[in-house]
């Protein structure tokens, strides 16, 4: 009697259990519709709500609190407004609230909130609002200049980008 090779069992056994796995497989539910073990969807705990596939879990989920900020804004608010003290920034909604100070060879302090709302380049995207010391807001036309002067700004870096 002649033995067995090895690599014939391997593939015999190989095929069986691959046989095995096949097959019409319906899954038993209890009242609720969930298989044994299965968490329900009203569960805090259950993962797949709202994934459709295992690399989901990955993806970064989105949150509607965050917008989309133009970066070249964003950067050029910072640098244009380089001469107030930062109070608080937040890249995620696109706020940036800065202290009192006074512009070089100005004289009055002002004080800046901006937001930037929209990640296109215009100038829908900015929104300005600036105060002197007694909480007045400031001209239309300064204003207006402080904008121009971020978007001119922001420009350039965009410029400064494309060269690379």
């Amino acid at each position: 009697m002649q033995k067995p090779r090895i690599p014939t069992l391997l593939a015999a056994s190989a095929l069986a259990l691959l046989a095995a796995c096949g097959g019409n497989y319906a899954p038993r539910t209890d009242a609720s519709g969930n298989a044994p073990g299965e968490l329900p969807e009203s569960h805090p705990e259950y993962m797949g709500k709202n994934r459709s596939t295992i690399w989901d879990i990955f993806k970064p989920s989105r949150d509607e609190n965050v917008v989309s900020v133009n970066r070249y804004i964003w950067h050029a608010s910072l640098d244009v407004l380089s001469f107030l003290p930062i109070q608080s920034v937040d890249p995620f909604t696109g706020v940036i609230v800065t202290g009192y100070g006074t512009p070089p060879g100005g004289g009055r302090a002002y004080r800046a909130t901006v937001l930037i709302d929209d990640p296109a380049l215009e100038a829908r995207s900015l929104k300005l609002s600036l105060q002197d010391r007694n909480g007045r807001p400031v001209s239309t036309a300064t204003q207006r200049a402080v904008e121009d002067a971020i978007l001119a700004r922001a420009r350039q870096l965009r410029g400064g980008d494309a060269e690379l």
